[in-house]
């Protein structure tokens, strides 16, 4: 071999190969290793990451005069000097080049892109979430954790963003499972990247993927089983709240009141404990207009058995149009609820004069909601309680009332705040029409206001309403555990939607055995399959991990067995000799289970994105000067917790 000098390259550890064109006339060849080996930590970039991120490739330079520029690689590994002749430098700059940087921005193209993103993917474990506001926040919700990360490296928050939008994704459509979500798509998108370095073709790779993922969510929902007994839902919620059997009974109590569509609200609470309140019937954001219309000092509350209600769309001001409706009350020796949107001057004066003076039970609200939305609420009121909307758009006005037009309940509570209507009159079949409506614009609603909305409305026409209140000895504390009561709250509607497989990870580590025998045109499908295969083990593989156990063994010893609930947990044990020992269980039996609503959206979210990036042979960054960036007057929104 005739040469002088032997330089090391630094390239990617995920980097299989290279290939680098020769100089012309001046480099007579190119000499890669078989399996490079990384000269700092000695790993091999074809069997495991070096903790340097680099390995080294062998180059034949000829000999000449010597020059030395930077081989472009970020940290954290250190620049290494090339020594080369001016006239090979100009064919290293023209043909290896990954990165140009202009004014404005900074363009990566190929796999310097992606390895520089990639790492955003792989970083970002926080749990104790640091607020320009407040106080840190504490949690172990994965979409929590993923909005508050973000790099001085702007190639590494583009990839950290990515991983924000699966997990942002996941938990705008199941509400839970943004963690697998995230573990997922670290495995796809390390194992994807290394094949497209290797020269897989991409569209194959993705087609594979792609088949891979529609075989597997077959599998999980011919497997699935679903659930409605209240130990299953306790079972389901106590999962998702990381193991905290009180608030998974406490939310199956609450599902139990309300019904599947009641509305669980989660709100700060005062007390040590966990409360939980459920408010049966129809419950309005509006209480008395008045306080003299309190018919009970002790609570501060108007009680109305059996009232009459009128529901009029616009603002009472006029007491002689009030005559006549007081007057039928008095006659049918019944009590008047009136609900508008305001009532004024004369008006009250008379209500509150003929409560106190004449002993007519009246009490007025005003209107709950705004716009289109408070129309929409006194028309359920209205159909709830056999009704009519007084409005001159109908033709109706306040002296034309009669007894039939207006609406009838066996009880109405109406505090400071709000109001409760409990059996209302309206007829039954109205009503579940109403409801069928609500259903099919909760479905079809894209903005998540009026899917909100639509759904508050569905829960009072059918059940009522049940407030979760978190209780802790900090602010801290009730924060943290906050999240955790929310996510079992969506894993537990989302279980009872499209019922439960196994959980710790084993649903989607059985799965590959689905994919053994699925069939491809060609080796870069099969590539793409075998991502996949790989990836489903990452959970298990991570829950094991975090135990203290060796998640390779527990695996292989899994996929060993047939039956498809049989599992690792993690949590049982003993401990001997400071080694916890786990335990093989049934899953299902055990109670550890996962909606299949969940896990199905993480896996497609995080293959959708996953497939994104692979693809990518370019970004575009903004190059901003973070020195002469004058300080933004706008509050950060995450920080604030919205």
């Amino acid at each position: 071999m005739n040469c002088a000098y032997y330089v090391l390259f630094r390239v990617p550890c995920f980097v299989p190969s290279l290939i680098v064109p020769c100089f012309k006339a001046r480099v007579p060849k190119i000499l890669v290793p078989a399996r490079p080996t990384c000269v700092l930590c000695r790993a091999s970039c074809l069997t495991e990451t070096c903790s340097c991120r680099a390995v080294p490739v062998l180059c034949h330079v000829p000999p000449g005069p010597l020059a030395t520029f930077s081989c472009g690689t970020q940290p954290p590994c250190r620049h290494l000097l090339l020594a080369i002749s001016p006239a090979a430098k100009k064919g290293v700059y023209g043909r290896v080049l990954c990165n140009r940087n202009y004014v404005a921005k900074d363009i990566n193209f190929g796999v310097g892109a992606r390895a520089a993103m990639l790492q955003g993917v792989s970083e970002g474990r926080n749990v104790i979430i640091e607020k320009s506001i407040g106080n840190p926040k504490v949690t172990k919700d994965g979409v929590t954790v993923a909005r508050s990360i973000e790099f001085r490296d702007k190639a590494k928050d583009v990839g950290a963003n990515l991983v924000k939008q699966v997990a942002g994704a996941t938990n705008k459509a199941a509400g839970d499972g943004t963690t697998c979500a995230t573990v997922l798509t670290q495995a796809i998108l390390t194992e994807g990247c290394k094949s497209v370095a290797a020269g897989v073709n991409v569209m194959d790779l993705r087609s594979g993927i792609k088949m891979a993922i529609d075989a597997v969510i077959s599998d999980l929902k011919s497997r699935a089983q679903m659930i409605s007994t209240p130990e299953e839902i306790t079972q389901v919620a106590s999962i998702s709240a990381n193991g905290e059997r009180e608030i998974g009974e406490l939310l199956a109590r609450a599902m139990e009141k309300v019904g599947k569509e009641g509305v669980i609200t989660v709100v700060d609470g005062n007390t040590m404990v966990n409360e939980l309140e459920v408010v049966g019937g129809m419950k309005l954001a509006r209480g008395y207009i008045s306080p003299y219309f309190v018919t009970d000092p002790k609570t501060q509350k108007c009680e109305l058995e059996n009232p009459l209600i009128l529901i009029y769309d616009k603002k009472i001001s006029d007491m002689n149009s009030l005559v006549g409706l007081l007057e039928l009350a008095v006659e049918k020796n019944r009590a008047l609820l009136i609900v508008a949107e305001d009532v004024e001057r004369d008006a009250l004066a008379m209500l509150i004069l003929n409560k106190h003076h004449a002993g007519v039970k009246v009490c007025a609200i005003k209107a709950p909601g705004f716009g289109d939305n408070r129309r929409a609420n006194l028309d359920d009121l209205a159909i709830l309680t056999g009704g009519e909307i007084i409005s001159e758009d109908r033709g109706l006005t306040l002296d034309k009332v009669k007894e039939e037009m207006l609406g009838t309940a066996k009880k109405v509570t109406v505090s400071v705040d709000d109001t409760i209507v409990l059996h209302g009159g309206g007829d039954k079949k109205l009503i579940e029409e109403r409801c069928e409506e609500l259903r099919t614009a909760t479905g079809k609603s894209a903005a998540t206001f009026d899917r909100e909305k639509a759904q508050e409305r569905l829960s009072k026409l059918t059940g009522g309403v049940a407030v979760f209140k978190v209780g802790g000895a900090s602010e801290v504390e009730v924060g943290e555990r906050k999240d955790r009561v929310t996510d079992a709250l969506n894993a537990t509607r989302a279980a009872v939607e499209e019922g439960i497989v196994p959980g710790g990870g084993v649903a989607l580590l059985y799965a590959t055995k689905a994919l053994e025998n699925l069939k491809t045109e060609n080796e870069d499908q099969r590539r793409g399959i075998h991502i996949i295969q790989n990836a489903l083990k990452a959970p298990t593989l991570t829950i094991a991990s975090n135990a203290g156990f060796d998640g390779s063994t527990i695996i292989g010893k899994l996929l060993e067995q047939d039956d498809v609930n049989f599992g690792f947990d993690a949590a049982k044990g003993v401990c001997a000799a400071f080694a916890k020992t786990g335990e093989y269980v049934d899953m299902v039996k055990a109670g550890i289970i996962d909606p299949l609503k969940v896990v199905r959206t993480a896996l497609a979210d995080a293959a959708s994105v996953s497939l994104l990036f692979t693809t990518t042979e370019a970004t575009v960054l903004v190059n901003s000067d973070d020195k002469n960036k004058p300080p933004s007057r706008v509050p950060n929104m995450d920080s604030l917790g919205y």
